[in-house]
């Protein structure tokens, strides 16, 4: 596993893992590198050496530090030496890594051996245009920059779609800084995107970066900096995967989750007639050694390897049956990625038409907490999982939990199920599920044209709990075969009270009892839609007060429709239904619809269909 700290979950992402895998610093890493004289000697005054030495192997002669009871730890494969050591060292070359680092480096410049060089990380810093935060560099936001998936081969093309939100947090004179990455790695092309001053949409296709910078066929990765934001320090996109040769499949997933895992989880056997690929991405300039990513079925505790190296920044097509070649649905798959990937996208091929998912980060720093199965009736029912049952005429609704952190040995769970207006028509108590358990349920069984299912804790046969509860949903058209999938984790929702940092809230403290997510428009004969579910761990207002608000390209509102939706209950919106048509041909290529309710949080799943039986579904994103 590669040792470096990518997130913390009081923290937050770290700053110091984005600011040395950017790909320009990785540039200037290697130049710093390349300036080496001798002997080379560390002093580590921020404790960033590891991570350093990590992502960047440099031969060292030592590393010291100022903190007595740090010396003689371990620390990056080295003995911690005291920094008073230093004077004496045969160092010809010393790095002070750290950046803003002008004062450390002159308070330790008299340690400095005789004729030794000092430098500094200052020197691999990005140019300050590229800095939201000039005083500070290692600020978050100098470092908003997330991976997407991005391709445009073999009849397949993808678009990035977002908005503009750090508008809404005062930011003006946003743009974005892309550089696309191909299988091997290697740079195909660099640009610059300038956003809306307002809170406008935005799309970045495949089809046009491949036209404008006249690319072969790539599959690949595009890297994504938003340079002048306020507020918000992750770039949220949706994905969207579709056939541009007039084919069937379409897809849609969520933003890749910015710092890679130890391993990810929610990765589905094939069918017997299906093939799942899984893309893995390098996310670093470090190639992946052999062997440090592998496969395992769920609770297995037998991981297969992947035998070949992945070269800096490439991408590699790996099919799951060429390492687990005897296992099916609906036996799920662990991904242990070694911190070498941020969250991977999986490919499901079967016939004709292919469909893109992706999987979760399955945490490692949880473990049962005693007072999840002792909640006070003020929290009800505790932590939700919400997900739709699309029209049952049409689709067939199969859902499996997932486990999705290293210490879910069992899952006590138990499904509700809830019509449109809220009504709740039944349950399943599904036991104390084992960690290598192959449910998957259909909720036909229910007998429910449409709603939403809960997944929520029951611990009647006992069983622990860390509120990190996921699961797959999978759809199924009856007539085309066409199938979309989608994970999520669960949390409280719409309670007065709250419970560790839940009933979340996107900005300010908890409860976060207020709904803001992004709605994209259709494109190409593609119609959009949303199922919008009102979930109630408690219940709350009877009836959501739910503006739909259509927005332009520049973020101007150019119509408003307001809907209710009963508590628990959920209802499923059409955009070119909502709105008349030159309304939406006002908003234009780039407008969207903001879901914005400040009664409760509504949660939602979002996605395209055509007329052929092609359709997409993933959970929304907000702001």
């Amino acid at each position: 596993m590669l040792q470096i700290q990518t997130f913390d979950a009081k923290a937050g992402g770290s700053v110091i893992y984005k600011a040395l895998t950017h790909p320009l610093a990785a540039e200037a890493i290697g130049r710093l590198y390349a300036r080496f004289h001798g002997p080379v000697a560390l002093y580590d005054p921020d404790g960033i050496a590891e991570a350093l030495l990590a992502l960047y192997p440099a031969d060292i002669e030592g590393i010291y530090v100022h903190d007595v009871a740090l010396v003689g730890a371990p620390r990056a494969g080295h003995t911690a030496r005291a920094l008073t050591d230093l004077p004496r060292s045969q160092a010809k070359t010393v790095l002070v890594a750290a950046f803003d680092a002008q004062k450390i480096a002159a308070r330790i410049a008299p340690m400095v051996p005789n004729g030794a060089m000092a430098l500094t990380l200052d020197e691999v810093r990005l140019h300050g245009t590229f800095l939201s935060v000039a005083g500070r560099y290692l600020d978050k936001l100098n470092f908003a920059t997330n991976f997407a998936f991005f391709r445009d081969e073999d009849g397949m093309s993808t678009r990035v779609v977002s908005a503009n939100y750090w508008s809404g947090y005062g930011a003006t004179g946003i743009r974005l800084w892309l550089r696309l990455f191909g299988a091997d790695g290697q740079p195909l092309a660099t640009w610059e995107q300038d956003l809306s001053k307002g809170a406008g949409g935005v799309t970045i296709d495949s089809r046009t970066v491949r036209e404008t910078f006249h690319l072969p066929p790539f599959t690949g990765q595009l890297f994504i900096h938003a340079i002048g934001v306020a507020g918000h320090d992750v770039v949220k996109y949706a994905l969207d995967t579709y056939a541009s040769d007039n084919g069937a499949s379409l897809s849609c997933t969520h933003d890749a989750n910015a710092w890679p895992s130890d391993r990810f989880a929610g990765l589905p056997a094939p069918r017997p007639d299906e093939r799942v690929i899984l893309w893995l991405q390098n996310s670093h300039a470090l190639p992946i050694p052999p062997g440090a990513v592998a496969l395992d079925r769920m609770g297995a505790e037998d991981p297969v390897p992947y035998r070949l190296a992945v070269g800096p920044f490439a991408t590699v097509r790996l099919d799951v049956a060429d390492l687990l070649p005897n296992l099916r649905w609906p036996a799920q798959i662990e991904v242990r990625a070694g911190r070498h990937v941020v969250r991977p996208r999986y490919e499901v091929v079967r016939g004709e038409r292919v469909r893109i998912a992706h999987v979760n980060v399955e945490r490692d720093n949880l473990r049962p907490d005693p007072g999840i199965p002792t909640l006070p009736s003020d929290m009800g029912r505790g932590y939700l999982l919400p997900f739709p049952i699309l029209p049952r005429r049409r689709f067939v609704t199969i859902f499996q939990p997932t486990p999705m952190s290293t210490c879910q040995a069992n899952l006590p769970l138990r499904l509700d199920v809830f019509d449109t207006s809220g009504k709740q028509i039944g349950e399943q108590f599904l036991g104390r599920l084992p960690r290598n358990h192959d449910l998957a349920l259909d909720l036909d069984r229910f007998d429910i044209e449409e709603g939403h299912g809960e997944l929520v804790y029951d611990f009647r046969d006992g069983g622990g709990a860390d509120g990190w509860m996921h699961a797959l949903f999978r759809y199924e058209d009856r007539q085309s075969g066409h199938v979309a999938e989608s994970s999520f984790g669960a949390h409280i929702f719409n309670t007065a009270m709250t419970y560790r940092d839940e009933p979340q809230s996107y900005s300010g403290p908890p409860p976060g009892l207020s709904t803001r997510l992004f709605l994209k428009l259709g494109f190409d004969s593609r119609n959009s839609f949303a199922v919008l579910i009102y979930p109630a761990s408690k219940p709350w207002h009877a009836l959501s007060s739910t503006d739909l608000l259509l927005l332009d390209g520049d973020g101007n509102k150019v119509a408003d429709v307001t809907i209710q939706i009963p508590c628990s209950g959920s209802r499923m919106i059409w955009p070119h239904l909502l709105f008349e048509v030159d309304a939406l041909r006002q908003a234009g290529p780039n407008g969207y619809v903001l879901v914005r309710d400040t009664t409760c949080r509504l949660f939602g799943y979002h996605g395209l269909m055509d007329d052929a039986g092609s359709f997409s579904l993933d959970h929304m994103f907000g702001f």
